[in-house]
């Protein structure tokens, strides 16, 4: 409730998300930075992490992507500089545990927190997303000029998507544990005031339609029965041509009805659709230990993402068929990260052997005896 200003997960989601901001003061009260500046500058320098950089000098904007060693960074002293690090979820347990609390969102469209640090006077210019943003201040002050957006021209010929006639309707400052919720493609422009700062973003996946399209039609093969894998398109019927440049209609007909199998089967289709949504990003990578022992129960490692439909379980980019208890308790396990002894105790061995494959590829985290 004090997240979002006294108002409930399902009031706020029907009040503000995808329709108007909301300003929360005090949402995370009392709280700290995940990391220091010093631990997000050395994170920054790692080819595992996304980083960038980007600096400001009269009107001339600077990008530059990670890894970023420390020379690449201006002074701390200088003013009007960004450092911004993706996915520190992936990293950080603090990251992790403050992302989830934004669970009231559907797994499938949480994206990742990311950091960023400012110098004074640093931000990263007036720009719109295509998706729903938490900000949430950590360290110090930022003042955010906020709007719809009228004019959606941009600035030429820098690096950065600026808006280049932004015209704000509002104007907050931020403190720590302060939070501003924006809609998608609501215009924003924050900088760091009365020193360096540090805030916190919460974004979302966006499917796009034709991207999204594209990743089910290149998936559905995999999950087809190997019968109706590699058919081969016959013409035994097929007369000597004038045209040869024409497509031959039977031809065109193979096409389609290939297409028409892989989606006759609603829940093949289904099955593409969660290991699409569940696949870790690519830089996404999990370090196998080898313990395996799951009596004392398992939770999910933060880099996992987990989700569920009325037939599959999918983790990882991997889909399961469950049903039953079974069922039950790994949706369970997707909704509340974790098992309890008594819990994997009550799971077929079907399901534990599972569970046990899954903590050998670090994908879970056995909780011990």
């Amino acid at each position: 409730m004090t997240l979002l200003g006294g108002l409930s997960p399902e009031t706020f989601m029907r009040r503000h998300w995808q329709k108007k901001p909301l300003l929360v003061r005090q949402a995370l009260p009392g709280v700290q930075p995940p990391v220091t500046r010093t631990q997000m500058f050395a994170l920054a320098q790692q080819e595992d992490v996304e980083s960038r950089v980007i600096v400001a000098k009269g009107d001339t904007w600077k990008l530059r992507h990670g890894p970023l060693p420390r020379q690449a960074l201006p002074a701390v002293k200088q003013p009007r500089w960004t450092l911004l690090v993706q996915g520190l979820d992936l990293h950080v347990a603090e990251a992790h545990e403050m992302l989830s609390r934004f669970r009231f969102v559907p797994q499938a469209r949480l994206d990742d927190l990311m950091i960023s640090w400012a110098s004074e006077g640093g931000g990263v210019g007036a720009h719109m997303d295509n998706y729903d943003v938490f900000l949430i201040q950590v360290h110090g002050k930022r003042r955010w000029r906020i709007g719809p957006v009228a004019d959606e021209s941009l600035v030429p010929g820098v690096p950065l998507k600026l808006l280049a006639n932004f015209e704000p309707t509002e104007d907050v400052v931020l403190e720590p544990g302060d939070m501003l919720y924006l809609p998608p493609r609501w215009g924003h422009d924050g900088i760091a005031v009365d020193g360096e700062c540090m805030t916190c973003s919460v974004g979302f996946r966006v499917p796009c339609e034709d991207d999204l399209a594209r990743e089910l039609l290149q998936r559905l093969p995999e999950l087809m029965d190997e019968e109706e894998k590699g058919r081969l398109y016959r013409d035994p019927k097929q007369l000597a041509t004038a045209t040869p440049g024409q497509i031959p209609a039977a031809l065109s007909d193979f096409a389609r009805q290939a297409l028409e199998r892989a989606l006759r089967d609603p829940s093949r289709l289904q099955a593409a659709l969660g290991e699409i949504l569940s696949e870790p990003k690519p830089n996404v990578w999990f370090e196998q230990d080898g313990e395996t022992d799951v009596a004392g129960g398992v939770a999910l490692h933060r880099r996992s993402r987990m989700m569920y439909d009325e037939k599959f379980v999918f983790l990882n980019g991997e889909s399961f068929h469950a049903g039953g208890r079974d069922a039950r308790l790994m949706r369970r396990l997707a909704d509340a990260g974790a098992l309890s002894a008594r819990e994997v105790a009550t799971l077929s061995n079907d399901a534990r052997e599972l569970l046990e494959d899954w903590a050998a590829a670090g994908w879970v985290q056995p909780l011990g005896s």
